[in-house]
């Protein structure tokens, strides 16, 4: 695997990236989930570059490498995050990308799609992927994400947080002893008292006290007029089976450019790190225009 680890100044707070495939042509944007790291989407990012794409995988703010912000209350939400969205692609000249996002990246992607809160990303955006994502979520979900990801855990040893991770993110499906490890080393964080924590800011749960409804957005779903994939874990607890069928009776679902995927094996969300995942995920893409395999 091979990337560049980068850092831009976007919406006046610094945002860390990876980059895979600089010289490419065609670039996807690959967003991660709540309370994760662009380093996610390593397997994604290498196997879609080998491909001709170029891959950009941003750590949120309060994530990862990236800021944590000074104004919890008025920062993290979706219209902030499509905001520093559109300022990282304007920094990279990036005129049009693909997006695939996890969860909350999802999100993102579809709140950019619209063009509701950054109106110059209307039509920037060639397709999404919503990786485990709906315009509306179980709130029985919501509230164990908000359980754990506002209290992380801290442990004495990265082998303890280690096996924290492979509980909570058991929904993932499969993934190698080396994934876990590395799943682990790039979201660790060491406190103070030299314990070792989950690399985010607490504080990010905020959104969904300050912002109850920022996750219900059919409004922007409904204006999406790009073709939408939904892959959606067979045991999510986060998008029900119901979601989905009204996904399909309106918005891209009315269109004919909604394509959904049940993959099994996986609750939320899956780790699209396996080979039936990405070939779902490029398959996907070069029906939307992207780049053919030779």
């Amino acid at each position: 695997m091979s990337f560049t680890s980068r850092y831009l100044n976007c919406a006046g707070r610094e945002l860390h990236f990876t980059e895979w495939g600089a010289g490419h042509a065609q670039t996807v944007i690959a967003w991660h989930g709540l309370a994760r790291t662009g380093r996610d989407m390593d397997e994604l990012a290498d196997h879609l570059s080998r491909q001709g794409y170029r891959v950009i995988c941003p750590d949120t703010l309060g994530r990862g490498l990236s800021q944590w912000s000074p104004d919890p209350l008025h920062e993290y939400c979706l219209a902030f995050y499509a905001r520093t969205a559109r300022e990282l692609l304007d920094q990279l000249g990036i005129e049009r990308a693909h997006w695939i996002g996890t969860s909350m990246g999802g999100a993102i992607g579809m709140v950019c799609a619209s063009g509701y809160f950054e109106p110059s990303l209307k039509g920037r955006i060639r397709c999404l992927v919503l990786n485990d994502n709906a315009p509306e979520l179980a709130q029985a979900a919501i509230e164990r994400i908000k359980a754990y990801a506002g209290n992380p855990p801290a442990f004495a040893t990265v082998l303890e947080l280690e096996a924290f991770f492979r509980q909570v993110y058991k929904p993932y499906g499969w993934l190698s002893d080396a994934q876990w490890r590395r799943l682990t080393e790039t979201s660790t964080r060491r406190l103070s008292d030299g314990r070792v924590t989950p690399h985010y800011d607490p504080a990010m749960v905020q959104q969904f006290l300050s912002y109850p409804d920022d996750y219900l957005i059919w409004h922007h779903y409904d204006a999406l007029e790009i073709p939408v994939m939904c892959l959606r874990g067979a045991e999510s607890d986060l998008v029900l089976p119901a979601t989905v069928a009204a996904m399909k009776q309106r918005g891209p679902g009315l269109r004919g450019t909604l394509q959904v995927v049940e993959v099994p094996g996986c609750g939320h969300a899956p780790a699209l790190n396996v080979p039936d995942q990405l070939a779902l995920v490029s398959d996907f893409l070069t029906a939307a225009g992207g780049v053919t395999a030779a």
